[in-house]
């Protein structure tokens, strides 16, 4: 695929926990300190586990089948070979392998620190094969060129930069760099054979430029510039000399999925121009008028063309469940690629014509699979290790759905034990998405379906206003301070809803989320305080001024559309009156706190100045910090041990 790996817009993945089978051991019980200590398991040395007890290696020992799981995302297709490239880990971290044909082994290409979570290979021969990385989780990521097993370095080693779009000839890449001054991104071009080619190819201000695609002929670059969830500016840009014309009009903010030229030189997008979803069709250069040609009651959310031009695959997101479709770009006719229930990403079709995608499903982890246009025909390509568990042993959710506090219809994905295993009133916990234009999706669970399937505890994913997949008027509701707690509200009309479920034990409820769902667990902890047993928050806004005043210089626009602008005296008294550091003495449960050292979109800070706050009301706080991760923990050992200390956690405050 010559389209970019990413846009430099990476999604938040919050961290999965579970629970244990059994009480945490009593210190006083055991007797000597040295029998404790012999017991516990070992600590990773990055991690600071600050007011949490020890480890039990008895708990390491009963959750290790939902700890082994594996996933293989798809990545690309290898034109060289036929081969496909996935990301799967075998170590501590995400890696790039390669799958020679359907079944076979993986064979790993990147043998990283970090994880390397895809590939961007040139079109054509396929002979130049990039990767990103960054250090820590810090997000400054950097370009490679992959040779013979080792990274290549092509950017300067210090800014933040995301790859780009091909040439459809592969002769020239685009990328997206900080470079200049470390806060506005900029364009650029270069060919990965020889870095010393690397030449600016626009110069912009703001956080969210990058290079979408280039016409057919590699004279103009499509651009985007991403200003929030509900509106991208869309620009092209002379090769040759930079000149550059904006696309959309000004004044009419509009949402894009998915930009990309066709063979014909045609502009196809995904875009909610004059609709509540997102349409697939033609966006015409010269009037700037959009033409849907194929429109679905949900979101289109991503969408590729085959090589020939003749069939667009494209994906909907249908309230949280994928349906994967095959348009004929000569007769309208649409196709159903029959899946089971799940969600799919990452779509591309092969040069001959094989459309490749990644399926999750909590029935199935992710796994690379694939589709014959001709025939619909479904192959498997990766089986991920499941620890030697029955992945048909995991439930699937139902939807619930509700109307909240002012009337606004809204749901969420329940997992509930099966009943026969435990019977009776279970207890729950609500995880809260971040974002917050993120969804609640039917995906996998990986480590709770430990919590699940063995302690018998239900799990509630609610997609409060804000979410995305909903509508453009639903993803609006809550922006600004003024709106924003209208979204806890919704928390609280879920829990009306849940309570009264004769399932659910309403005396056991906890609350957990990340990063915004992080602020909406601190939110929910001290509002709903008396109907939860406690809150396990992760990379959480505590105060909003601060995260504003301390995110990375690069995202803080960005940000100020959701949240508001901190440097507007009203605006600012309000986002302080909403912080969960402001109303701190308000938590009174049990509160655990986790956060990574070089987190640069929500601060360590934001951690500790919290912690310190509860603590100084006598209230308890763990503190989990990991000092070489960022947004979540994306190395295996931490989000272990972060497991691990969240389900002793869990057993004191909330299975006693």
């Amino acid at each position: 695929m010559k389209h970019a790996l990413a846009a430099g817009l990476i999604a938040l993945a919050t961290p999965a926990f579970a629970a244990p089978a059994f009480a945490a051991p009593d210190p006083a019980s055991r007797g000597e300190a040295d029998s404790e200590a012999e017991a516990a398991a070992p600590k990773p040395a990055a991690v600071v586990a600050d007011g949490i007890p020890p480890v039990p290696q008895e708990l390491v020992e009963a959750t290790r089948p939902y700890f082994e799981y594996r996933t293989a995302s798809f990545s690309e297709w290898d034109p060289e070979t036929r081969a496909m490239f996935v990301a799967t880990r075998f170590g501590d971290t995400t890696q790039l392998h390669r799958v020679a044909a359907p079944g076979a082994a993986r064979s790993q290409l990147t043998f990283e620190a970090e994880p390397i979570r895809g590939v961007s290979v040139s079109p054509g021969a396929g002979d130049v094969k990039l990767v990103s990385k960054d250090i820590g989780g810090n997000e400054f990521y950097q370009i490679y060129r992959l040779v013979d097993g080792r990274l290549e370095l092509l950017t300067d080693g210090t800014s933040r930069n995301g790859l780009g779009a091909w040439m459809d000839d592969g002769s020239m890449v685009a990328f997206s760099s900080t470079r200049r001054n470390g806060r506005d991104t900029d364009l650029y071009l270069m060919d990965p054979r020889d870095p010393s080619t690397t030449r600016m190819l626009a110069q912009r201000e703001g956080g969210g430029w990058f290079v979408a695609d280039f016409t057919p002929d590699g004279g103009t670059a499509l651009v985007g510039n991403y200003i929030s969830v509900t509106e991208m500016e869309l620009y092209e840009v002379d090769v040759a000399s930079g000149a550059i014309e904006r696309l959309t009009p000004e004044g009419t903010p509009v949402a894009f999925s998915g930009l990309q030229y066709a063979p014909d030189g045609r502009l196809w997008v995904a875009s909610d121009h004059g609709a509540e979803f997102k349409r697939l069709g033609i966006f015409d250069r010269e009037t700037a008028r959009f033409e849907p040609l194929v429109e679905e009651p949900w979101d289109i959310v991503g969408f590729d063309i085959s090589e020939d031009g003749g069939t667009i695959a494209y994906e909907v997101n249908a309230a949280g469940q994928s349906q994967l479709k095959l348009y004929d770009v000569p007769t309208g006719e649409v196709r159903e690629v029959a899946l089971p229930p799940g969600t799919v990403g990452g779509i591309e079709f092969a040069p001959w014509g094989e459309l490749g995608f990644t399926l999750v499903s909590n029935r199935g982890a992710a796994d690379a699979y694939s589709v014959d246009p001709a025939t619909l025909e479904l192959t498997r390509w990766t089986t991920s290790e499941m620890g030697g568990l029955d992945p048909e042993a995991n439930v699937l959710p139902s939807l619930v759905e509700i109307e909240s506090f002012d009337g606004e219809a809204m749901s969420g994905f329940l997992y509930m034990p099966d009943p026969a295993r435990h019977p009776g009133p279970r207890p729950l916990l609500v995880n809260i998405h971040g974002g917050p234009e993120g969804q609640s999706t039917a995906t996998f669970l990986g480590r709770n379906n430990y919590l699940i399937n063995e302690l018998g505890i239900a799990i509630f994913y609610p997609n409060v206003r804000g979410s995305t997949g909903f509508g453009k008027r639903f993803v609006g509701l809550d922006n600004g301070p003024f709106r924003r707690e209208d979204s806890v509200r919704d928390i609280g009309a879920f829990l009306d809803r849940l309570e009264q479920d004769p399932r659910i034990d309403a005396q056991r409820i906890g609350v957990t989320g990340g990063s915004y769902g992080g602020y909406m667990c601190y939110a929910s902890a001290i509002a709903y305080g008396d109907r939860l047993r406690g809150a396990n928050c992760i990379v959480a806004i505590s105060d909003f001024v601060t995260f504003l005043e301390n995110t990375q210089d690069y995202r803080r626009d960005l940000r100020r559309v959701e949240y508001g602008d901190e440097r507007d005296p009203r605006q600012r008294a309000k986002l302080k009156e909403i912080s969960p550091l402001t109303r701190a003495d308000q938590i009174r449960i049990p509160l655990m706190v986790a956060t990574g050292a070089n987190d640069p979109r929500v601060p360590a800070s934001e951690a500790d100045q919290i912690i310190a706050a509860v603590r100084a009301n006598g209230r308890e706080a763990w503190h989990f910090l990991a000092q070489n991760e960022g947004h979540g923990f994306a190395k295996k050992e931490n989000a272990d041990y972060f497991l691990w200390s969240s389900i002793l956690f869990w057993q004191r405050h909330l299975l006693d």
